[in-house]
């Protein structure tokens, strides 16, 4: 497999060239286009009801697409569903994301979702994708990329709406923004990650929740 990621920063598109008998996973909806030999096989990730609701939540699609190469090399091309950039890095053990960063990898990576409902109603997309196992992974952004590595103990706070990705080495903590419910309210900050180093961290330039929230004031109410 090889890629290069163009069109960069802002309408990123990545594009994979598969050779013959090679296959490689996306997330479901991503494909702009491909080579009339790449099938395209949805499977479902066998993760149960629960499972597959968790997974819903964290932002996963309940079916895995596969392309597989047949008779020639192939063109794969891909893009995330927001406008930003794409974050290409190696897994060799564990790395996490937020929810529905993920947009393409090797297919032998194991994908499950970490949080709890306790963080659902909570509306600070605080379910985590698991990505582990040995191979390429990307990850899609909304707005510009920004990577940090941080030293050992090294602590550095992002708001949850603005993480992408850290390293397993990374631990985190969530917290308030802000001490005291009238300090939250004004500053109109909900909850942050606190990360502790060693490792590397990846943060997008602008918040989904955010954009969201703000298209809302435009839209009419009956």
């Amino acid at each position: 497999m090889q890629f290069e990621i163009l069109q960069k920063p802002t309408f990123s598109v990545l594009k994979i060239m598969l050779d013959p008998a090679e296959t490689y996973r996306a997330e479901a909806g991503a494909m702009i286009a491909m080579s009339s030999n790449i099938e395209l096989q949805a499977k479902t990730t066998g993760k149960g009801i629960l499972g597959s609701l968790k997974a819903a939540v964290g932002g996963e699609s309940f079916f895995a697409s596969l392309y597989v190469c047949h008779t020639k090399p192939g063109e794969l091309w891909l893009a995330p569903g927001a406008i930003g950039d794409i974050i290409h890095t190696k897994v060799n053990g564990k790395i996490y994301a937020q929810g529905g960063a993920y947009l393409a990898g090797t297919p032998d990576l194991t994908i499950s979702t970490k949080g709890s409902f306790k963080a659902m109603i909570s509306g600070e997309g605080l379910f985590l994708q698991e990505i582990s196992g040995t191979g390429d992974v990307f990850f899609g952004t909304y707005g510009a990329v920004i990577e940090r590595t941080l030293s050992h103990g090294e602590t550095f706070i992002v708001d949850t709406g603005h993480i992408v990705a850290f390293e397993e080495s990374v631990h985190y903590t969530i917290q308030k923004a802000s001490k005291g419910i009238f300090s939250s309210i004004a500053s109109g900050e909900g909850l942050v990650c606190e990360y502790t180093g060693p490792g590397k961290i990846w943060m997008q330039t602008r918040n989904l929740s955010a954009f969201a929230k703000m298209l809302m004031k435009f839209i009419p109410t009956k």
